[in-house]
């Protein structure tokens, strides 16, 4: 276990975290370099060449995170220009780079094609055109795989839902035929595969076989009208058990899809993990403000909130709450909330926890979706991030400092 109870105190790895909180002070988000990467080995493991495995960098971006990927030999799915730049820093190759996201501007896909990217996930018929225009413009070819949506149902938050009819992702199966032909005709468009990806904290295997088997009926399809495509993407999306719940077996997933790519022949398979190899490799340290009794509910206040920890204002989504320091002081229901002006500001509701006035709690499973969607509201400087590999300690983002929130801004001019 990465993080467990030593005498009483939260460990991460080896490394105290009431040591650390004082070190770097809180909030605080702590990732274990060795959890991660017993995660990515877990999937690599059941993932022979030349199937190919791209971490989701939207999940947790932090260049440390993506160098050590980048190490372990992971390639990446990115959503933004912004992302590319960020996996170029950290050591990550272009030519191992699937670049989707639904409004790609000419300058990202400028800039990607100027990398070299090994593909482009494209989304919308509009969207292949324009990638068209900026290859013929840069001379190049444009490597493209539709992504396309099999209207499969996944069964989780709509928020994280993105394989339905009603989704504003991907291409509609019944139009894929006609866009992958509009794709071989287009002079600087390279067609060579299929892309689909279904939603997110997806925590069975059945969704994603369906989805599976739908977009190879597909590839069969477009075969048979002398369409060669030779990768099939399937996404991301395996969730992580935040509350008990029975983890996917990765193991047989893989198998599974491995097994029907050589079934269809001269199929490379792609796969986008992000959540399942980051999430519980992290926690945010908090620490408690205040207790605070009301006439309906018992509340700690602590100094995370909402723009540290977004997951459970925006999802409702649950995170385990723990004491840092385990002591005999008796439990209460408690809402543990946060100093922003929201009452959605909650890190969790009706929470069974023994807590006073100084003491650090962890908000476990914060790895993926954490810092990555926090932000400044309430002028909040943004948490610092550090590793934590073994017994060894490394800081990986300074804490903000206020003046760093209003860098760029500027007063007013004084009339004359």
């Amino acid at each position: 276990m990465s993080f467990d109870y030593v005498n009483g105190i939260l460990h991460a790895d080896q490394c105290n975290l009431n040591e650390l909180s004082d070190t770097y002070g809180t909030p605080l988000y702590v990732y274990s370099q060795t959890l991660i990467t017993a995660n990515w080995q877990g999937f690599a493991a059941h993932w022979p060449a030349p199937h190919k495995l791209c971490y989701a960098v939207k999940a947790n971006s932090n260049l440390a995170v993506l160098n050590l990927l980048a190490r372990l030999g992971a390639g990446f799915d990115i959503v933004s220009g912004g992302e590319l730049a960020r996996v170029l820093a950290a050591g990550g190759k272009a030519k191992d780079v699937v670049f989707s996201g639904v409004a790609k501007s000419q300058e990202e896909m400028a800039y990607a094609l100027e990398q070299g990217i090994y593909c482009f996930n494209v989304e919308s018929a509009a969207e292949l055109e324009r990638l068209n225009q900026v290859a013929n413009a840069h001379g190049v070819m444009a490597p493209v795989s539709l992504r396309v949506n099999p209207d499969v149902d996944a069964q989780t938050h709509p928020y994280i839902s993105t394989g339905l009819k009603a989704n504003k992702f991907g291409i509609a199966m019944q139009d894929a035929r006609a866009v992958a032909k509009r794709a071989m005709a287009l002079p600087n468009i390279k067609l060579q595969g299929l892309d689909c990806h279904i939603g997110s904290q997806i925590l069975t295997l059945e969704p994603f076989l369906d989805a599976a088997d739908i977009m190879l009926n597909l590839i069969h399809e477009l075969r048979e009208e002398g369409i060669k495509i030779t990768h099939l993407d399937m996404g991301g999306g395996m969730g992580i058990p935040y509350q008990q719940e029975l983890a996917p077996d990765v193991s047989v997933y893989l198998q599974a899809l491995l097994e029907r790519a050589e079934n269809m022949g001269n199929l490379t398979m792609l796969l986008e993990p992000g959540r399942a190899i980051v999430g519980n490799a992290g926690t945010l340290i908090t620490t408690v403000e205040y207790l605070k009794s009301g006439e309906d509910k018992n509340f700690v206040l602590v100094d995370a909130a909402m723009n540290d920890l977004m997951r459970p204002a925006l999802y409702q989504a649950y995170h385990d709450i723990i004491p840092v320091r385990q002591h005999d002081a008796d439990k209460a229901i408690v809402d543990v909330v946060g100093p922003v002006c929201e009452t959605g500001d909650f890190l969790g509701h009706a929470r069974h926890l023994s807590a006073q006035e100084g003491d650090r709690l962890a908000v476990m499973n914060a790895g993926a979706y954490g810092f990555t969607m926090s932000s400044n509201y309430n002028t909040r400087p943004r948490a610092a991030e550090v590793m934590v590999n073994g017994g060894q300690v490394q800081i990986i983002r300074e804490r903000e400092r206020l003046e760093d929130l209003w860098k760029g801004e500027h007063l007013l001019e004084t009339p004359e």
